[in-house]
């Protein structure tokens, strides 16, 4: 993993709720850079749970803001996680290397990669074992083609004539034991012949084309025998050990590769979710996992035990404080601050939090106001985007969420981004109301919160529109898509704000058994194929949700 992705892996996370406004979005910006300047030693990372929409993507545009990093899941994944950086291992390392790299960094398994770091296969313990079993094979050192200089190390040997430069074992493995004549007839061309210092026996093996003569227990053997081992191309090898030795040791000379697993190997990425790992891993008997990046490279090992060190994703919520609204597996995450001006909904944390809730029109205005406390300068791009998030909040203060702590902010959040306040409303309107080459599903997700009383589940959707037109084409292309959109997200109502901005009125779409009659009892108002208007209502914060719950909890009663 590199420095980069290891910054990311584990910074704090400031983001905002699902289906993100541009409130959502430009707090966690805002927030994120205010906390990087208050702590330069920590990492705050602002990030989005869902797609941006086309308000929010102006408004970034505008100011030269990149989107923040999307994260529509925060459950734990391998990358929150202290997995061992275990290097991986070359195929042709001898048996012998590998039991010693085992025994020394306390593993039973190791991983096999080529030259571009590619995962190639797994040599474990049990199959060193396996290996261990072919003692009696006198010609796996040839089946493994095994290089000679793997001999070399195995035996801890040197060399006294010939070279092993490139050269691999071809011949049968054969212990130089009894009278010439024997070993004359046991010794084929290319062998390995492991001999003691009786010169007789050397002689034999080099007339008899042997590829190489291990001499044991570190035997003199005479400028004659080399220089005729040389003509011959034969390799003749010193080690320390005796013949029984030698002869026991050398097949442990064989490549790693020959005995490895490559097939079907079960691996991670550094985005696989500690749930989905724990289950795999519960399925087999194997203690260690590969690593593998994006690119299919190898980065490390993981085991069990390394689970039990799990780091959770550490959150900073921003413009909300409810579950339902969070990122997917928040029940995963640990939330250190919320910050927020919406309702207090159910959400249990495990520890105490830093919690802001003000009642103010827009999360970015309490950002504002914790800058100025801090004396810390706004930059220009931080002054626009806070800016924007509170004129789409408020409205351009039409909203009756918002309050005089919004409009000042706003103001002053103006003469720092250097824009005429009222033409960039406009603009910015504008171009979030545009629904070219949009979806019914983009429109709906726009801004979009779902919502519970009791057993009843509900979705409101608002868009906001600054003319007529706009506001008209977008309701015609989401009316037939509310009821097939309702039953696949299991609500029992679905509405859509639809809101004209220079007239503070909202016309609503709504579906579900039941919903024309609630909105009759909570707005008082005509509602006539699914859809009704609501004159003054433009916050769904202030005026849309409580008049909805106390219509539902009167049903209910």
């Amino acid at each position: 993993m590199d420095q980069t992705s290891t910054q990311h892996a584990h910074s704090v996370k400031v983001i905002g709720h699902r289906h993100p406004d541009t409130d959502s979005i430009c707090s966690a910006i805002a927030y994120a850079r205010l906390k990087s300047l208050l702590d330069p030693q920590g990492s705050y990372e602002p990030c989005r749970a869902g797609i941006l929409n086309r308000e929010t993507q102006f408004v970034l545009d505008h100011f030269g803001v990149p989107s923040p990093r999307l994260y529509i899941d925060v459950s734990p994944q391998i990358k929150d996680v202290d997995y061992r950086r275990m290097e991986a291992v070359d195929a042709g390392m001898s048996l012998r290397q590998a039991w010693i790299t085992m025994r020394d960094h306390q593993v039973d398994t190791l991983c096999v990669v080529d030259g571009d770091q590619k995962l190639r296969g797994l040599i474990t313990i049990r199959d060193m074992v396996t290996a261990n079993m072919d003692l009696i094979d006198d010609l796996i050192l040839a089946k493994a083609a095994t290089p000679y200089h793997n001999v070399l190390d195995t035996l801890d040997a040197t060399v006294l004539a010939g070279s092993v430069e490139d050269k691999v074992v071809k011949g049968h493995v054969v212990v130089g034991a009894g009278s010439a004549e024997m070993i004359e007839k046991a010794i084929t061309p290319g062998d390995v012949v492991i001999v003691s210092n009786r010169s007789e026996s050397q002689l034999a093996a080099i007339e008899m084309d042997a590829g190489c003569i291990v001499v044991c227990s570190e035997s003199k053997v005479s400028r004659t025998i080399c220089m005729l081992a040389e003509e011959r191309g034969c390799i003749i090898i010193s080690t320390p050990y005796s013949t029984y030795v030698a002869g026991r040791m050398i097949t442990q000379a064989v490549p790693i590769g020959h005995y490895m697993v490559s097939d079907k190997l079960l691996t991670f990425t550094l985005s696989t979710p500690v749930e989905a790992a724990t289950k795999v891993m519960a399925t087999v008997r194997y203690r260690y996992f590969p690593i593998l990046d994006e690119e299919g490279k190898y980065l490390g090992i993981i085991s069990r035990r390394n689970l039990l060190n799990l780091r959770k994703k550490q959150l900073i919520l921003v413009d909300h404080n409810e579950k339902s609204h969070a990122v997917d597996g928040i029940e995963d995450a640990e939330v250190l601050e919320i910050i927020d001006h919406h309702r207090i909904g159910a959400f249990e944390t495990e520890a105490p939090v830093y919690f802001r809730n003000v009642p103010v029109g827009c999360t970015c205005t309490i950002v504002y106001q914790m800058y100025q406390e801090n004396g810390v300068d706004i930059d220009k791009a931080t002054a626009g985007l806070m800016l924007s998030a509170i004129l789409s909040d408020t409205l351009m203060f039409r909203s009756p969420t918002c309050t005089p702590v919004d409009e000042r902010a706003a103001r002053a959040l103006a003469d720092l981004a250097g824009v005429e306040l009222e033409s960039y409303a406009a603009e910015m309107f504008e171009a979030g109301s545009d629904i070219t080459g949009k979806t019914p599903d983009e429109i709906l997700n726009t801004d979009y919160k779902i919502f519970g009383s009791g057993n009843i589940r509900f979705g409101v959707a608002q868009n906001s529109y600054m003319t007529e037109k706009s506001r008209v084409a977008s309701m015609e292309l989401l009316a037939p898509y509310l009821k097939g959109s309702m039953k696949k997200q299991g609500l029992d109502y679905l509405f859509c704000m639809f809101t004209d901005v220079p007239s503070s009125t909202t016309e609503l779409l709504m579906a579900g058994q039941g919903a024309e009659e609630l909105i009759r009892r909570a707005f008082q108002v005509e509602v006539k194929d699914g859809r009704a208007v609501l004159p003054g209502v433009v916050s769904r914060k202030k005026q849309m949700i409580p008049a909805l719950l106390n219509a539902i909890k009167e049903e209910q009663e």
